[in-house]
């Protein structure tokens, strides 16, 4: 379930929320678990991407099929 981080705009108290897609849709404003403001803005962070397996494989270096591969990929 995907988790969205908040904070309010009333007391500067950022929190998170675990909401399933129809539940964001339906609910695009959050209470405030601190004041139950109605003031909230979601937040927007960076992240990153691990191209590696489990096993610390390097999936960027490996020949075939991904998405450095060449013309030849898949035939």
């Amino acid at each position: 379930m995907p988790t969205y981080e908040y904070i309010c705009i009333e007391c500067k108290n950022k929190f998170d929320v675990q909401l399933t897609f129809a539940e964001k849709e339906s609910r695009p404003k959050q209470e405030c678990p601190k004041c139950n403001g109605r003031k909230t803005v979601q937040l927007f962070g960076s992240f990153i991407v691990d191209s590696r397996s489990k096993n610390n494989t390097d999936y960027d270096s490996m020949s075939g099929c991904g998405p450095n591969a060449g013309v030849s990929c898949c035939q």
